[in-house]
């Protein structure tokens, strides 16, 4: 059976509805669920995959469409695409209370397996369960922010967590083979990279099994290349330093 529906009017289902504010008038959008937090949080490039239609609303519900002089005076243009994305980055998600206390939920979880993987106890080398990580976040006190990404918040809650109990990010193992001429006088410049140095062989040339802090690796990578112009190599022979079983916390 089919129903009349007049053409400034479009109909939608399973909506999650993007809004604002704009030159006193409301205009809202139309997204998949679940699409809005991975396009703000760059896990989602596609905009077809985020919006149902590119399409500006006075009311997606109704299904009213914004007429093009009100979206000229509110953003300066009537492409709808364009005001999509400006909706879409600015613009507040309507979502029910049960809604989003289960998206923050999700989230919550989200971060602490985030925590989890790239951690250990330095002590032990043993890297937390999950489990045990939520337990500090709530500890702690920790609210999550439906508008940041997980893994910012997870180097968030690393930084809060090392105040309370001992962890810390999982090393890399890392071994680099340096030309003669340039090896000693590089060995110095990484130096402060490295956390610990393993093993050392200089031979024809400088070999170095090492630990450093994950988030060093590009700056030695880069200098690396740089200062061997391509002659030198380094080659990750473990991402994750750690023992065998999980830590527990009595």
């Amino acid at each position: 059976m089919s129903i009349f529906t007049p053409t400034n009017q479009i109909r939608l289902t399973n909506v999650a509805v993007v809004r604002i504010r704009r030159a006193g008038k409301r205009f809202e959008i139309a997204c998949y669920r679940n699409k809005v937090v991975g396009w703000r949080s760059g896990a989602e490039k596609d905009l077809d995959e985020v919006l149902q239609t590119h399409s500006v609303f006075v009311n997606v519900s109704k299904g009213q469409v914004a007429k093009k002089e009100d979206l000229v005076k509110a953003f300066g243009t009537d492409d709808q695409t364009e005001i999509c994305k400006t909706i879409l980055t600015k613009g507040e998600l309507q979502v029910s209370d049960k809604e989003r206390h289960t998206q923050l939920e999700q989230m919550f979880r989200d971060i602490a397996t985030i925590v989890a993987e790239k951690c250990v106890n330095p002590e032990t080398k043993r890297p937390y369960t999950v489990i045990l990580i939520e337990r500090a976040m709530k500890d702690i006190h920790y609210s999550v922010k439906p508008g940041k990404s997980t893994k910012q918040q997870a180097l968030e809650v690393i930084k809060q967590l090392k105040e309370t109990m001992q962890i810390e990010r999982a090393h890399m193992r890392l071994r680099f083979v340096l030309p003669p001429k340039e090896g000693k006088r590089l060995k110095e410049k990484l130096k402060p990279l490295i956390k610990v140095i393993e093993s050392e062989d200089f031979d024809e040339q400088l070999e170095i099994v090492c630990l450093v802090d994950p988030g060093c690796f590009r700056e030695i990578d880069e200098l690396i290349r740089c200062e061997t112009k391509g002659k030198g190599s380094l080659e990750v022979l473990s991402l994750k330093d750690v023992e065998e079983g999980d830590e527990r916390l009595e």
